[in-house]
């Protein structure tokens, strides 16, 4: 294999890491960090491989050369088709996404959003949604629209389909997680919406692009939605199904969760119900609310200050910066409580921030701003 197609670009390679059986985005990254890239697991003999992996040498020698015929079709595809391809580590990859530990090593993309976008709101809920369901959508994208996050959802029938229609009513970016690959849309009477979603936002998914939907492909969709999000709203569902696994994997990235309350006697409300009763998710019965809650507070600071600090954007990340800038030291719960988020999500912005340099950290859990 030594040398194989080395004129290739190396997204050829990433492409083809997928491909290798048995070997999933845990897998890859793990193969990633000992090779340092996908073209040089290629460039390696099995055997070698499996010593320094500790993975049977059979899933490479097997695999290798049909994993790299599949990502060379896929390219022809990819050319054709205008889709961008976004490997982990590229600075258009969803950040969000990558802090997760099974994130995909390959997004395939059509569309112009920007997916590391200051604000991102995942919307979910039953494919048979409800009067009371749509009616919540809509007055939700009307009411966060003043924050201009982009909406994400899973372009399904119900709440998926009204979550991407009122945003693209209401000037927002939207966009569409799908569980198969890029040469079809599914289901089929999404098509316009679809793409006009390519043109005001997005479809993303990791599945190349003749790839069928299977039911395992879901609850792998549903991860991309929750992870690739600020927080996560469920609209209405029953007690299992596709909404709830969403909301599960969502608090187990440590993303907020957020359910619309409905009567007890209703089935469409009863998992949003039981969520709120079991503490995994906040009750919410509006847009304001949610801004509330993650912080999300129109500040006025001075236009110098705007000069000076460019980076200071108009996001919880800038709300911390314009914090510590006045602090000569604060510690995550003293920020927690002085910006009235949760815990969850300052930490998780603090390491993004001391990650960047933007901030450092000192002894004791404190951050100061990092100056010059």
């Amino acid at each position: 294999m030594n040398g194989f197609r080395a004129h290739q670009p190396d997204v050829l390679f990433d492409i083809a890491l997928t491909q290798l059986p048995h070997i999933g985005p845990v897998k890859a990254r793990r193969l990633l960090g000992l090779f340092g890239s996908a073209a040089e697991i290629f460039n390696q003999a099995p055997s070698h491989l499996a010593k320094v992996s500790g993975l049977g040498a059979e899933i490479f020698s097997a695999g290798m050369s049909e994993a790299l015929k599949k990502a060379e079709a896929e390219m022809e595809f990819i050319e054709r088709n205008q889709v961008e391809v976004l490997v982990m580590g590229n600075p258009k990859y969803p950040r969000r996404l990558s802090l997760c530990e099974d994130s995909p090593t390959v997004l395939y993309f059509r569309g112009n959003a920007d997916l590391n976008a200051p604000r991102m709101v995942s919307m979910v809920g039953t494919r048979s949604a409800t009067a009371y369901g749509k009616e919540f959508c809509k007055d939700f994208i009307e009411g966060i629209k003043l924050y201009q996050p982009l909406i994400v959802s899973g372009l399904a029938y119900g709440i998926d389909a009204c979550s991407h229609r009122y945003a693209l009513q209401n000037g927002l970016q939207t966009l569409g997680c799908v569980a198969h690959g890029l040469e079809r849309v599914y289901p089929g009477l999404h098509l316009s919406m679809a793409l006009e979603m390519i043109e005001h936002g997005g479809i993303i998914t990791e599945h190349m692009s003749h790839t069928r939907m299977m039911p395992e492909y879901f609850p792998m969709r549903n991860r991309i939605i929750a992870g690739i999000s600020d927080c996560t709203v469920v609209v209405e569902t029953d007690l299992k199904g596709g909404s709830i696994i969403t909301a599960h994997i969502a608090n187990s990235y440590s993303r907020e969760v957020f359910a619309l309350p409905g009567r007890r006697n209703e089935s469409s409300s009863a998992g949003c119900n039981d969520l709120i009763r079991k503490n995994q998710a906040v009750l919410i019965t509006s847009a304001e609310e949610l801004a509330e809650h993650m912080g999300w507070i129109k500040s006025e600071e001075p236009q110098q200050l705007k000069l000076e600090f460019p980076e200071f954007e108009a996001n919880v990340k800038g709300d911390i910066l314009r914090l510590l800038f006045g602090e000569s030291q604060l510690s995550c719960d003293e920020i927690s409580r002085t910006l009235r988020l949760p815990v969850s999500v300052v930490s998780k912005e603090l390491l993004e921030l001391e990650l960047s340099g933007r901030i450092q950290s000192m002894p004791g859990n404190r951050f100061k701003f990092q100056r010059g």
